[in-house]
Protein backbone atom coordinates (compact mmCIF):
# COMPACT_ATOMS: atom_id res chain seq x y z
CA UNK A 1 0.00 0.00 0.00
CA UNK A 2 1.10 3.70 -0.71
CA UNK A 3 2.04 5.54 2.26
CA UNK A 4 -0.01 8.69 2.53
CA UNK A 5 0.12 12.23 2.44
CA UNK A 6 3.78 13.80 1.47
CA UNK A 7 2.80 14.48 -2.57
CA UNK A 8 2.96 13.94 -6.30
CA UNK A 9 6.11 13.25 -8.34
CA UNK A 10 5.38 13.62 -11.99
CA UNK A 11 7.98 11.78 -14.23
CA UNK A 12 8.73 12.90 -18.03
CA UNK A 13 10.79 11.06 -20.79
CA UNK A 14 11.96 13.48 -23.81
CA UNK A 15 13.86 13.04 -26.34
CA UNK A 16 15.28 9.98 -28.26
CA UNK A 17 15.18 6.09 -26.38
CA UNK A 18 18.00 5.30 -24.36
CA UNK A 19 18.55 1.78 -22.95
CA UNK A 20 18.20 2.40 -19.19
CA UNK A 21 14.85 4.36 -19.39
CA UNK A 22 12.57 1.84 -18.13
CA UNK A 23 15.11 1.14 -15.12
CA UNK A 24 15.12 5.50 -13.91
CA UNK A 25 11.35 5.24 -14.22
CA UNK A 26 11.07 2.01 -12.08
CA UNK A 27 13.40 3.19 -9.55
CA UNK A 28 12.22 6.53 -9.01
CA UNK A 29 8.85 5.23 -8.49
CA UNK A 30 9.64 2.60 -5.90
CA UNK A 31 11.98 5.13 -3.65
CA UNK A 32 9.28 7.80 -4.19
CA UNK A 33 6.26 4.93 -2.72
CA UNK A 34 8.86 3.92 -0.17
CA UNK A 35 8.76 7.26 1.24
CA UNK A 36 5.21 8.51 1.00
CA UNK A 37 5.16 10.00 -2.73
CA UNK A 38 2.25 9.35 -5.07
CA UNK A 39 4.25 8.62 -9.09
CA UNK A 40 2.24 9.68 -11.85
CA UNK A 41 4.22 9.08 -15.45
CA UNK A 42 3.20 11.38 -18.18
CA UNK A 43 2.71 9.47 -21.47
CA UNK A 44 4.70 10.98 -24.82
CA UNK A 45 6.67 13.51 -23.00
CA UNK A 46 5.19 16.97 -22.98
CA UNK A 47 3.21 15.86 -26.11
CA UNK A 48 0.05 15.81 -23.97
CA UNK A 49 0.70 18.35 -21.61
CA UNK A 50 1.64 21.21 -23.94
CA UNK A 51 -1.80 20.40 -25.17
CA UNK A 52 -3.10 20.98 -21.28
CA UNK A 53 -4.28 17.19 -21.80
CA UNK A 54 -3.96 14.63 -18.67
CA UNK A 55 -2.93 11.92 -20.33
CA UNK A 56 -0.71 9.83 -17.85
CA UNK A 57 -0.71 6.45 -15.42
CA UNK A 58 -0.49 5.88 -11.64
CA UNK A 59 2.86 3.97 -11.70
CA UNK A 60 3.30 1.39 -8.39
CA UNK A 61 5.83 -0.50 -7.18
CA UNK A 62 4.03 -3.67 -8.60
CA UNK A 63 3.90 -2.24 -11.82
CA UNK A 64 7.66 -1.01 -12.25
CA UNK A 65 9.43 -4.17 -10.41
CA UNK A 66 10.79 -5.76 -13.47
CA UNK A 67 10.72 -3.29 -15.71
CA UNK A 68 14.71 -2.32 -15.16
CA UNK A 69 15.31 -5.14 -17.43
CA UNK A 70 13.56 -3.92 -21.02
CA UNK A 71 14.79 -1.74 -23.35
CA UNK A 72 12.20 0.89 -24.65
CA UNK A 73 10.21 3.18 -22.39
CA UNK A 74 7.16 2.69 -20.72
CA UNK A 75 5.71 5.63 -20.64
CA UNK A 76 6.78 6.56 -24.71
CA UNK A 77 8.85 9.57 -25.76
CA UNK A 78 8.66 12.32 -27.55
CA UNK A 79 10.65 15.38 -28.72
CA UNK A 80 7.64 17.65 -28.05
CA UNK A 81 9.32 21.26 -26.86
CA UNK A 82 6.94 23.78 -24.79
CA UNK A 83 10.35 26.08 -24.51
CA UNK A 84 9.16 27.32 -28.41
CA UNK A 85 6.08 29.22 -27.50
CA UNK A 86 4.58 30.49 -24.46
CA UNK A 87 1.10 29.09 -24.28
CA UNK A 88 2.57 25.47 -24.57
CA UNK A 89 4.27 25.75 -21.35
CA UNK A 90 1.30 27.86 -20.23
CA UNK A 91 -0.52 24.75 -20.77
CA UNK A 92 2.33 22.38 -18.99
CA UNK A 93 2.43 23.78 -16.19
CA UNK A 94 -1.00 24.58 -15.31
CA UNK A 95 -1.24 20.80 -15.87
CA UNK A 96 1.31 20.12 -13.52
CA UNK A 97 0.32 22.36 -11.04
CA UNK A 98 -4.02 21.57 -11.71
CA UNK A 99 -2.39 17.67 -10.86
CA UNK A 100 -0.75 19.11 -7.97
CA UNK A 101 2.68 17.98 -9.22
CA UNK A 102 5.00 18.98 -6.32
CA UNK A 103 8.13 17.51 -7.81
CA UNK A 104 9.04 16.61 -11.36
CA UNK A 105 11.84 13.84 -12.98
CA UNK A 106 12.46 14.39 -15.98
CA UNK A 107 14.89 11.90 -18.04
CA UNK A 108 16.59 13.19 -21.49
CA UNK A 109 19.11 14.73 -23.33
CA UNK A 110 19.85 18.38 -23.59
CA UNK A 111 17.05 19.47 -24.55
CA UNK A 112 14.93 18.35 -22.46
CA UNK A 113 17.53 19.34 -19.39
CA UNK A 114 16.56 23.07 -20.56
CA UNK A 115 12.91 22.61 -20.80
CA UNK A 116 12.98 21.02 -17.50
CA UNK A 117 14.51 24.33 -15.90
CA UNK A 118 12.20 26.31 -17.64
CA UNK A 119 8.98 24.36 -16.46
CA UNK A 120 10.37 24.87 -12.98
CA UNK A 121 11.04 28.81 -13.66
CA UNK A 122 7.78 29.30 -15.43
CA UNK A 123 5.87 27.81 -12.71
CA UNK A 124 7.54 30.00 -9.59
CA UNK A 125 7.74 32.99 -11.64
CA UNK A 126 4.25 33.18 -13.44
CA UNK A 127 1.75 31.12 -10.68
CA UNK A 128 3.96 31.21 -7.76
CA UNK A 129 4.46 27.63 -7.61
CA UNK A 130 6.84 26.09 -6.56
CA UNK A 131 7.32 22.90 -8.81
CA UNK A 132 11.02 21.35 -8.06
CA UNK A 133 12.69 19.70 -10.89
CA UNK A 134 15.47 17.10 -11.19
CA UNK A 135 17.02 15.40 -14.46
CA UNK A 136 18.40 12.54 -15.33
CA UNK A 137 20.63 12.77 -18.16
CA UNK A 138 20.29 10.09 -20.76
CA UNK A 139 21.55 9.87 -24.42
CA UNK A 140 23.31 7.10 -26.35
CA UNK A 141 25.15 9.61 -27.88
CA UNK A 142 27.08 10.79 -24.01
CA UNK A 143 27.55 14.14 -25.08
CA UNK A 144 25.85 16.03 -21.83
CA UNK A 145 28.00 18.34 -19.78
CA UNK A 146 28.94 15.41 -16.91
CA UNK A 147 32.92 15.73 -15.68
CA UNK A 148 35.07 13.11 -18.13
CA UNK A 149 34.55 9.43 -17.23
CA UNK A 150 31.34 9.46 -16.16
CA UNK A 151 28.79 7.95 -18.94
CA UNK A 152 25.20 8.94 -19.59
CA UNK A 153 22.74 5.68 -19.01
CA UNK A 154 22.29 4.14 -22.27
CA UNK A 155 25.68 4.98 -23.56
CA UNK A 156 27.02 1.69 -22.66
CA UNK A 157 24.61 -0.31 -23.92
CA UNK A 158 24.63 1.43 -27.35
CA UNK A 159 28.38 0.61 -27.60
CA UNK A 160 28.11 -2.90 -26.56
CA UNK A 161 25.88 -3.64 -29.19
CA UNK A 162 27.51 -1.24 -31.78
CA UNK A 163 30.56 -2.68 -31.36
CA UNK A 164 29.26 -6.45 -31.86
CA UNK A 165 27.67 -5.21 -35.22
CA UNK A 166 30.75 -3.55 -36.55
CA UNK A 167 32.59 -6.97 -35.29
CA UNK A 168 30.03 -8.68 -37.81
CA UNK A 169 30.67 -6.40 -40.42
CA UNK A 170 34.44 -6.68 -39.85
CA UNK A 171 34.24 -10.27 -40.42
CA UNK A 172 32.36 -9.54 -43.22
CA UNK A 173 34.72 -7.26 -44.89
CA UNK A 174 37.34 -9.47 -44.45
CA UNK A 175 35.41 -12.68 -45.68
CA UNK A 176 33.86 -10.57 -48.89
CA UNK A 177 37.34 -8.51 -49.85
CA UNK A 178 35.47 -5.49 -49.56
CA UNK A 179 35.25 -1.87 -47.54
CA UNK A 180 32.10 -0.66 -45.33
CA UNK A 181 31.80 2.62 -44.56
CA UNK A 182 29.83 3.19 -41.63
CA UNK A 183 27.95 5.81 -40.23
CA UNK A 184 27.42 5.88 -36.35
CA UNK A 185 24.48 8.14 -34.65
CA UNK A 186 25.81 11.56 -32.87
CA UNK A 187 24.12 14.23 -33.26
CA UNK A 188 26.97 16.43 -32.36
CA UNK A 189 29.45 14.66 -30.88
CA UNK A 190 31.52 11.88 -31.67
CA UNK A 191 31.57 9.55 -28.56
CA UNK A 192 29.60 6.31 -29.70
CA UNK A 193 31.53 6.54 -32.83
CA UNK A 194 35.21 6.18 -31.27
CA UNK A 195 33.82 4.14 -28.72
CA UNK A 196 32.03 1.81 -30.77
CA UNK A 197 35.08 1.86 -33.70
CA UNK A 198 37.84 1.65 -31.22
CA UNK A 199 36.58 -1.14 -29.46
CA UNK A 200 35.42 -3.33 -32.52
CA UNK A 201 38.84 -2.82 -34.06
CA UNK A 202 37.35 -0.44 -36.83
CA UNK A 203 40.02 0.09 -39.58
CA UNK A 204 40.03 4.33 -39.35
CA UNK A 205 37.21 6.33 -37.44
CA UNK A 206 36.30 9.98 -38.14
CA UNK A 207 35.00 12.44 -35.48
CA UNK A 208 33.83 15.61 -35.61
CA UNK A 209 35.56 16.86 -33.13
CA UNK A 210 38.70 16.66 -35.49
CA UNK A 211 37.60 19.30 -37.77
CA UNK A 212 36.62 22.74 -37.86
CA UNK A 213 33.53 24.12 -39.51
CA UNK A 214 33.12 24.53 -43.37
CA UNK A 215 35.49 21.18 -44.12
CA UNK A 216 34.99 20.33 -47.50
CA UNK A 217 33.66 16.89 -48.37
CA UNK A 218 36.79 16.02 -50.70
CA UNK A 219 39.09 16.65 -47.79
CA UNK A 220 36.77 13.74 -45.70
CA UNK A 221 36.62 11.43 -48.95
CA UNK A 222 40.18 11.86 -49.09
CA UNK A 223 41.44 10.81 -45.31
CA UNK A 224 38.90 7.77 -46.37
CA UNK A 225 40.38 7.22 -49.68
CA UNK A 226 44.38 7.51 -48.31
CA UNK A 227 43.15 4.91 -45.27
CA UNK A 228 42.09 2.41 -47.83
CA UNK A 229 44.82 2.62 -50.20
CA UNK A 230 47.44 2.47 -46.97
CA UNK A 231 45.81 -0.91 -46.44
CA UNK A 232 46.21 -2.22 -49.45
CA UNK A 233 49.89 -1.59 -48.91
CA UNK A 234 49.70 -4.78 -46.33
CA UNK A 235 48.27 -6.80 -48.99
CA UNK A 236 44.50 -6.24 -47.20
CA UNK A 237 41.60 -5.06 -49.48
CA UNK A 238 38.87 -4.42 -47.36
CA UNK A 239 38.39 -2.93 -43.69
CA UNK A 240 35.31 -0.49 -41.85
CA UNK A 241 35.19 3.09 -41.71
CA UNK A 242 33.39 4.51 -38.66
CA UNK A 243 31.90 8.09 -39.65
CA UNK A 244 30.15 9.67 -36.44
CA UNK A 245 26.80 10.97 -38.19
CA UNK A 246 27.36 14.80 -36.50
CA UNK A 247 30.47 15.05 -39.19
CA UNK A 248 27.70 16.07 -41.69
CA UNK A 249 27.07 19.38 -40.03
CA UNK A 250 30.69 20.41 -40.03
CA UNK A 251 30.31 19.56 -43.84
CA UNK A 252 30.31 22.84 -46.05
CA UNK A 253 26.93 24.08 -47.09
CA UNK A 254 27.90 23.82 -50.45
CA UNK A 255 28.85 20.42 -50.46
CA UNK A 256 25.93 18.89 -48.81
CA UNK A 257 23.03 20.63 -50.19
CA UNK A 258 20.64 18.08 -48.57
CA UNK A 259 21.52 19.36 -45.25
CA UNK A 260 19.90 22.40 -45.96
CA UNK A 261 16.36 21.55 -47.18
CA UNK A 262 16.60 18.50 -44.50
CA UNK A 263 13.88 18.22 -42.18
CA UNK A 264 14.10 19.60 -38.52
CA UNK A 265 13.23 18.48 -34.80
CA UNK A 266 11.05 20.48 -32.37
CA UNK A 267 14.12 21.73 -31.14
CA UNK A 268 15.69 23.12 -34.84
CA UNK A 269 18.20 20.11 -34.89
CA UNK A 270 18.53 18.94 -38.36
CA UNK A 271 17.19 14.93 -38.57
CA UNK A 272 20.39 13.94 -39.76
CA UNK A 273 18.71 10.37 -40.54
CA UNK A 274 16.96 12.01 -43.87
CA UNK A 275 20.13 13.49 -45.43
CA UNK A 276 21.19 9.30 -46.57
CA UNK A 277 24.67 10.78 -45.02
CA UNK A 278 26.49 7.30 -45.24
CA UNK A 279 25.67 7.13 -49.46
CA UNK A 280 27.17 10.66 -50.04
CA UNK A 281 30.54 9.33 -48.07
CA UNK A 282 30.11 6.30 -49.67
CA UNK A 283 30.07 7.94 -53.01
CA UNK A 284 32.83 10.73 -52.47
CA UNK A 285 34.58 7.95 -51.46
CA UNK A 286 34.19 5.62 -54.88
CA UNK A 287 35.17 9.11 -56.59
CA UNK A 288 38.36 9.23 -55.32
CA UNK A 289 39.65 5.65 -55.98
CA UNK A 290 38.37 5.81 -59.08
CA UNK A 291 40.84 9.06 -60.04
CA UNK A 292 43.56 5.51 -59.43
CA UNK A 293 41.79 2.54 -60.80
CA UNK A 294 41.66 1.30 -57.29
CA UNK A 295 39.02 -1.57 -57.51
CA UNK A 296 37.43 -1.47 -54.15
CA UNK A 297 33.96 -2.38 -53.23
CA UNK A 298 32.30 -0.05 -50.88
CA UNK A 299 29.39 -0.83 -48.74
CA UNK A 300 27.72 1.94 -47.08
CA UNK A 301 25.21 0.81 -43.67
CA UNK A 302 23.83 3.39 -40.76
CA UNK A 303 23.77 1.76 -37.30
CA UNK A 304 21.58 4.09 -34.60
CA UNK A 305 18.29 2.99 -34.46
CA UNK A 306 19.17 -0.33 -33.54
CA UNK A 307 20.76 0.54 -30.47
CA UNK A 308 18.32 2.52 -28.61
CA UNK A 309 15.62 0.71 -27.27
CA UNK A 310 17.68 -2.57 -26.70
CA UNK A 311 17.77 -3.89 -23.29
CA UNK A 312 20.45 -2.40 -21.20
CA UNK A 313 23.58 -4.20 -20.22
CA UNK A 314 24.38 -5.02 -16.47
CA UNK A 315 26.06 -1.37 -16.19
CA UNK A 316 23.27 0.26 -17.13
CA UNK A 317 20.64 -1.17 -14.85
CA UNK A 318 22.92 -0.48 -12.24
CA UNK A 319 23.45 2.60 -13.17
CA UNK A 320 19.73 3.83 -13.88
CA UNK A 321 18.66 2.32 -10.22
CA UNK A 322 21.07 4.06 -8.88
CA UNK A 323 20.17 7.66 -10.88
CA UNK A 324 16.38 7.02 -9.95
CA UNK A 325 17.17 6.55 -6.14
CA UNK A 326 19.70 9.87 -6.47
CA UNK A 327 17.22 11.73 -8.30
CA UNK A 328 14.28 11.32 -5.44
CA UNK A 329 16.50 11.65 -2.72
CA UNK A 330 17.75 15.08 -4.01
CA UNK A 331 13.95 16.29 -4.24
CA UNK A 332 13.25 14.95 -1.09
CA UNK A 333 15.86 17.08 0.41
CA UNK A 334 14.77 20.36 -0.94
CA UNK A 335 16.94 20.27 -3.96
CA UNK A 336 15.66 21.78 -7.24
CA UNK A 337 17.20 22.25 -10.91
CA UNK A 338 19.93 20.31 -11.28
CA UNK A 339 21.42 17.34 -13.43
CA UNK A 340 21.47 14.07 -11.42
CA UNK A 341 24.90 12.45 -11.16
CA UNK A 342 27.11 9.78 -9.25
CA UNK A 343 30.59 11.01 -8.73
CA UNK A 344 33.19 8.47 -6.56
CA UNK A 345 30.08 6.99 -5.60
CA UNK A 346 28.47 9.62 -3.94
CA UNK A 347 25.06 11.72 -5.72
CA UNK A 348 26.09 15.07 -6.82
CA UNK A 349 23.31 17.38 -8.36
CA UNK A 350 24.86 19.87 -11.10
CA UNK A 351 23.08 22.74 -10.78
CA UNK A 352 21.10 23.85 -14.47
CA UNK A 353 22.81 26.79 -14.45
CA UNK A 354 26.31 25.72 -14.47
CA UNK A 355 26.02 23.41 -17.69
CA UNK A 356 24.16 26.21 -19.30
CA UNK A 357 26.12 28.14 -22.27
CA UNK A 358 26.29 31.47 -21.62
CA UNK A 359 25.74 32.72 -25.18
CA UNK A 360 22.84 30.23 -26.12
CA UNK A 361 21.33 30.15 -22.20
CA UNK A 362 20.99 26.21 -23.39
CA UNK A 363 22.28 23.03 -21.62
CA UNK A 364 26.56 22.68 -22.72
CA UNK A 365 27.48 19.81 -25.24
CA UNK A 366 30.34 17.65 -24.02
CA UNK A 367 32.74 17.21 -26.87
CA UNK A 368 35.39 14.19 -27.60
CA UNK A 369 38.83 15.79 -26.17
CA UNK A 370 41.09 15.42 -29.03
CA UNK A 371 43.95 15.54 -26.63
CA UNK A 372 42.49 12.91 -24.38
CA UNK A 373 44.27 9.46 -24.09
CA UNK A 374 41.58 7.90 -25.20
CA UNK A 375 41.56 9.57 -28.39
CA UNK A 376 45.20 9.81 -29.00
CA UNK A 377 45.65 5.58 -28.69
CA UNK A 378 42.60 5.35 -30.89
CA UNK A 379 43.94 7.12 -33.50
CA UNK A 380 47.81 5.32 -33.27
CA UNK A 381 46.10 1.75 -33.45
CA UNK A 382 44.09 3.04 -37.10
CA UNK A 383 45.22 2.46 -40.66
CA UNK A 384 45.36 6.43 -41.97
CA UNK A 385 47.76 8.34 -43.74
CA UNK A 386 50.16 10.45 -41.09
CA UNK A 387 53.50 12.58 -41.51
CA UNK A 388 56.06 9.82 -41.36
CA UNK A 389 54.35 8.71 -44.78
CA UNK A 390 55.35 11.02 -46.32
CA UNK A 391 58.38 11.95 -45.17
CA UNK A 392 59.90 8.02 -45.36
CA UNK A 393 60.58 7.32 -48.96
CA UNK A 394 59.90 3.78 -48.80
CA UNK A 395 56.99 4.37 -47.49
CA UNK A 396 55.40 6.72 -50.05
CA UNK A 397 56.88 4.68 -52.97
CA UNK A 398 54.91 1.89 -51.07
CA UNK A 399 51.40 3.93 -50.84
CA UNK A 400 52.29 5.54 -54.53
CA UNK A 401 52.64 2.02 -55.64
CA UNK A 402 48.88 0.98 -54.67
CA UNK A 403 47.27 3.86 -55.65
CA UNK A 404 49.45 3.30 -59.43
CA UNK A 405 51.07 6.83 -59.63
CA UNK A 406 54.39 8.28 -58.79
CA UNK A 407 55.67 9.32 -55.62
CA UNK A 408 55.55 12.79 -56.44
CA UNK A 409 52.05 12.66 -57.98
CA UNK A 410 50.47 10.88 -54.79
CA UNK A 411 52.47 13.48 -52.38
CA UNK A 412 50.89 15.77 -53.81
CA UNK A 413 47.61 14.82 -54.16
CA UNK A 414 47.07 13.62 -50.41
CA UNK A 415 49.82 15.51 -48.33
CA UNK A 416 47.34 18.45 -47.30
CA UNK A 417 45.44 16.11 -45.00
CA UNK A 418 47.60 15.46 -42.64
CA UNK A 419 48.51 18.94 -42.12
Amino acid sequence: MTPVGKGRIGIIVGGGPAPGINGVIGSVTIEAENIGYEVIGFNEGFKYLSRGERNFVNLTTDAVSRIHLTGGSILKTSRVNPTKDPKLMENVVKTLVGMNINHLVTIGGDDTAFSSARVSDYAKEVLGFDLSVVHVPKTIDDDLPLPDGIPTFGFQTAREIGSSLVENLNEDAKTTGRWYIIVMMGRTAGHLALGVGKSAGATVILIPEEFEAGVRLKKVADILAGSIIKRLTYDKPYGVAVVAEGLAEKIAKEDLADLANAERDAHGHVRLAEIDFSDIVKNAVKNVLKEFNVPITLVDKEIGYELRCAPPVAFDIEYTRNLGYAAVNFLKNGGNKAIISIQEEKIVPIPFDDVRDPVTGRTKIRLVNTDSLQYQIAREYMIRLDKNDFEDRESLERLANAAGVRPEEFKKRFEYVVK
